[in-house]
């Protein structure tokens, strides 16, 4: 018999209790160290029609399963309300609207010196796959990824490296309600937005999208299980969400909560929960977008985060106010421009434009019948006064208590209770465009222009481009403009092309013209560029000038440039009638075809000879 001693097995145990612990700290810290696999799901143009958030419509098992093992955020948004600019915001993280990409499907490039988010993660060394849709709204950079195609998949990588993938599912898209579909869900259980109207097409269209959203979740199970299939879902955090708000009419597009608000769900799986300090199933209210997925992408991967980004990491709470920033430019062929911030609680927007009501016909967004349906109600004398608001002039400001007034019906943005949310929302929002150097209020014409002989984010960022002295401008012509035409027509003959525009604009907004205004601008429209050109034609039509005016814009509609056509085109939409001097180019116009798409000005050209 091997006789020991107690205090050798004392010594032995201490040994073995130091080893194990030693070792637990030491595999641990390996733990912490391995860069985690990142998925992303993103499904397109859809609100959080989801089980999770409460809608006991929604048949979502999948996502509401997912909820419930990771965390939920309430107040996430995307930046924009539409594809393209919100994708630019995504892989640059940095806002469209501060690089000159904010229109719909503009394509205008950025410095070389802006990268796009995978090349950091690729270099960290991530295996980056994107499956498929890019819609980056700026030329495409394709070296960030390893592979983009329909085929890409995180399964190519090296044995051992760690995975960034994207898959896109496009099976919630709005497209999804131009078909002639037989819902599913029963339309009269469906709970309408009040500022819809009760129509069988728009009931029928809420139908089919809540059957689409119980694809899309069939669809999402199917990653999930192949996840967990390959032994990954321990070792992959996940996250969904949607690239926008959407698709029943009035959502997508417009830079409201229904048009910016998405669903977002992010797994953090057990080996990663050092990385949040929320927990699994935790519903989190901080307000969030997607200019702050970048950063959090870095801090996940141990990145250093890149200056460029401009938001924040989001899977920390942090004491400071945060506030949501989106935008809204050109819409295809109807040109717009929208400001909006959210602290959660309210929401303060800007109309830049506010005569062009947010229901200007958008060819494609006029395919579904519900907003087909709701044109024709509006027409017919047949919608309440929410149900009208969409089809009529809008306030310079608004401002919603969106934690009780989600639709945004009751405008509080005259109701002096409110006077310092509005004061505060107000100036952070303008704080935000002059740090960010907000391109929106260059016209579309020299943005084009810019991207010709360099970046319209150079010539943002330049003193060529008065922000400040611009702003003030812009606030004059939306809010006192009668006290300020003084003011514009000495802005009229600046030297700066955005000066001259927007002083232009601010003759929109006077009636009647005065003899002296009438001639200067008559003489100012001969020799103008045509984005100021145009506006003073508006201005003239609208002030019995119709002769110079139709002449002016019949040469803009003979102009090679398509933006030229466009702007020429928007500005006749808001005549009461076509004149007939130009009748027979929008018939030229509105033939055109690009493969199976009309043009911009096409589809703006066959609309108006419609109606008219």
């Amino acid at each position: 018999m091997i006789k020991v001693k107690i205090t050798d097995i004392g010594i032995s145990v201490v040994v073995l209790v130091l080893f194990t612990a030693c070792k637990q700290k030491h595999d641990k810290a390996v733990e912490r160290d391995q860069k985690p696999n990142i998925l992303w799901i993103v499904s397109e143009d859809n609100s959080p029609w989801i089980g999770a958030y409460c809608d006991s419509l929604a048949q979502t098992p999948n996502l509401d399963k997912l909820a419930a093992n990771g965390i939920l955020f309430t107040n996430a948004y995307s930046n924009a309300p539409v594809c393209a600019p919100s994708r630019c915001t995504l892989i640059t993280g940095m806002y469209a609207n501060g690089l000159g990409t904010q229109h719909m499907r503009s394509t205008y490039s950025i410095p070389d010196s802006i990268r796009f988010y995978p090349e950091f993660l690729r270099k960290a060394g991530y295996y980056t796959t994107n499956n498929v849709k890019k819609d980056y709204n700026t030329i495409d950079r394709p070296q960030a990824w390893d592979e983009s195609s329909k085929t890409a998949t995180y399964k190519s990588r090296k044995k051992g490296q760690p995975f960034f993938h994207i898959q896109n599912l496009t099976i919630s898209h709005e497209s999804r309600l131009h078909f002639d579909s037989i819902p599913k869900t029963p339309t009269e259980r469906v709970k309408l937005y009040p500022y819809h109207p009760d129509t069988p097409e728009m009931r029928k269209d809420y139908a089919v999208y809540y059957d689409r959203m119980q694809d899309l979740d069939m669809q999402i199970g199917e990653i999930l299980n192949e996840l967990e299939k390959e032994g990954l879902a321990d070792e992959t955090i996940v996250f969904y969400y949607a690239d926008h708000g959407g698709p029943i009419a009035g959502t997508k597009r417009f830079a409201t909560q229904q048009g910016l608000q998405v669903p977002l769900i992010v797994r953090i799986p057990e080996k990663y929960r050092h990385l949040t300090a929320y927990e699994s199933g935790q519903r989190v209210n901080r307000p969030l977008s997607f200019i702050d997925f970048p950063p959090t992408l870095m801090q996940i991967a141990n990145i250093e985060i890149p200056k460029q980004f401009q938001g924040k990491p989001f899977l920390q709470p942090d004491d400071h106010q945060d506030l949501v920033f989106g935008f809204a430019g050109r819409m295809d062929e109807s040109m717009n421009m929208v400001r909006t911030v959210t602290d959660g609680k309210y929401r303060y927007t800007r109309n830049y434009f506010p005569k062009q009501p947010y229901g200007t016909h958008i060819q494609t967004l006029w395919k579904a019948p519900g907003m087909r349906s709701w044109h024709d109600a509006f027409l017919a004398g047949k919608t309440n006064a929410a149900q009208s608001a969409f089809f009529e002039a809008r306030p310079y400001e608004e401002l919603y208590d969106i934690e009780n007034d989600q639709y945004q019906i009751n405008n509080l943005v005259s109701d002096t209770q409110f006077s310092k949310v509005k004061g505060q929302l107000s100036q952070a929002l303008t704080q935000w465009q002059l740090d960010i150097g907000d391109t929106g209020f260059i016209p579309e014409l020299m943005l084009q222009d810019a991207d010709e002989t360099g970046h319209a984010y150079s010539y943002s960022q330049s003193e060529d481009y008065p922000i400040t002295t611009i702003m003030a401008l812009v606030e004059k012509v939306n809010t006192t403009p009668n006290t300020h035409r003084e003011a514009f027509l000495e802005a009229l003959a600046s030297d700066n092309t955005v000066i001259q525009f927007w002083a232009a604009q601010g003759f929109l907004n006077v009636n009647p013209l005065s003899a002296k205004e009438t001639i200067t601008l008559k003489k100012r429209m001969g020799d103008a560029r045509p984005e100021i050109g145009m506006v003073l034609a508006e201005v003239l039509f609208q002030n019995d000038e119709q002769d110079h005016a139709i002449a002016f814009l019949n040469d803009m509609l003979n102009d090679e440039k398509l933006m030229n056509r466009v702007q020429a085109l928007n500005a006749i939409s808001r005549f009461s009638a076509v004149p007939k001097e130009l009748k027979e180019k929008l018939k030229e116009i509105g033939a055109q075809q690009e493969g199976r798409k009309r043009p911009y000005d096409a589809r703006i050209a066959n609309y108006l000879l419609a109606q008219f």
